[in-house]
């Protein structure tokens, strides 16, 4: 294991966690308001327990609404406690997958999260999906399932970042699979050019980028030994031999969602930053013609707009280094010079490689953390600058980078 509670974005996972909790028994919940106190949910509890015994109808809510008023204190052990109580009550009175679940998983995992208690958070994240999508069979659709699809690949992302469990890639496919179960559930609800096909599709984007960089020589020995680990891993190189492939397919689709909304600037930036995002693609793979012909297509789509001086410079105007998504960047982001940083020169070429790469600081303190960012930007692609549509070499760059 290799999580840490440094390494993980709480509050992403919180909300990502916990969400907004829909109502129990059809009754609107109010759990965590300033008007309920703790003394309230537990008198409530109390009364319930009296008229109906230890496994009332109505204790889920109540319970629930405790539970999130403790995590509010971040009493959060105590809250978990009362979560499980719930889940339990839930299951016997509603059934096994009863949906009244949903809101006390979700809190739980929440809980567990805040104490960086994540194999848990794992474990009931499973439990949660299961209770989902138990009703797909009967032809369960709708919202509903969609984001427990998109839930469900975000935290599959989170769990690899944390090195949960299961080995690596197999979250990485589970990722995949997840958001393209997304993708089809809007698109049998919506149809095929929607707007709301971009979250999945954009999911899916960062899956393949994950799966086609992945380390396959870091698994040890023991994944071969038994049978399913080595059928996981021919599948996972099966994910990786298609990757280049899917990536294009998911980037066509996102073109495609962009040309088919209403005509205007906004329609021709989404259409651009499509294009570019495509060129990102086949650059960081190794293909410039390919990366060369889709960052032109892009200025042509820019070059209609009355600001398009502005959107070229934004997009062109220096180089980017690739992928250049915010969850998968390669490098840590530009910062002002300053004692705790490190002053980098370095030139990209027209091809996007980097060249001549120099540190300019005297923070002796920071020579590991600096050595090993210079060691990444000699690794690093970078979409080159443009000049008059064509990519130019760019020199004498000078970038400061805060390093832990």
């Amino acid at each position: 294991m290799y999580y840490s509670a440094t390494s993980i974005r709480l509050s992403t996972l919180l909300l990502l966690a916990l969400g907004s909790p829909p109502a129990l028994c059809g009754t609107a919940h109010e759990a965590g308001t300033a008007t309920t106190s703790l003394r309230d949910y537990e008198a409530r509890i109390a009364a319930i327990e009296t008229r109906q015994g230890a496994y009332g109808t109505e204790l889920s809510e109540s319970l629930l609404g405790l539970g999130m008023a403790l995590q509010a204190e971040e009493r959060h052990a105590e809250a978990v406690a009362l979560f499980k109580r719930g889940v339990h009550l839930a299951r016997i009175n509603d059934g096994l997958y009863s949906k009244q679940q949903i809101p006390l998983l979700q809190a739980e995992i929440a809980s567990h999260i805040a104490i960086d208690n994540y194999e848990q958070a794992d474990k009931r994240q499973r439990y949660l999906y299961r209770v989902q999508t138990s009703g797909m069979d009967s032809g369960m659709e709708g919202e509903s399932l969609t984001e427990a699809f998109m839930q469900h690949a975000s935290w599959q992302y989170e769990a690899y970042r944390l090195g949960i469990g299961e080995q690596d890639y197999t979250r990485l496919m589970n990722m995949w699979d997840t958001y393209r179960l997304a993708l089809n559930d809007i698109i049998a609800r919506e149809g095929e050019t929607s707007g709301e096909l971009l979250p999945p599709l954009y999911g899916m984007l960062q899956a393949q980028y994950l799966i086609a960089d992945y380390n396959l020589q870091q698994e040890s020995q023991q994944s071969m030994d038994d049978l399913e680990g080595r059928q996981a891993l021919y599948q996972f190189n099966a994910y990786r031999v298609d990757s280049y492939r899917k990536g294009q397919t998911i980037l066509a689709a996102i073109h495609n969602v962009a040309l088919e909304q209403e005509p205007g600037p906004e329609r021709t930036r989404a259409a651009a930053k499509a294009l570019v995002m495509l060129g990102d693609w086949h650059l960081w793979h190794g293909d410039r013609d390919a990366a060369r012909r889709a960052y032109g297509d892009a200025l042509s789509e820019l070059a209609a707009l009355e600001d398009a001086q502005t959107e070229m410079e934004a997009l062109f105007g220096s180089p980017v280094p690739v992928p250049d998504i915010e969850s998968l960047r390669p490098l840590p982001p530009a910062a002002e010079p300053g004692p705790g940083a490190v002053l980098i020169e370095f030139t990209v070429d027209e091809r996007g490689r980097t060249r001549d790469i120099e540190r300019r600081d005297e923070n002796d303190e920071l020579d590991g953390p600096a050595h090993r960012l210079m060691r990444k930007m000699r690794r690093t692609t970078f979409r080159p600058r443009f000049e008059a549509g064509e990519p130019v070499a760019t020199t004498n760059i000078v970038r400061a980078y805060e390093l832990q």
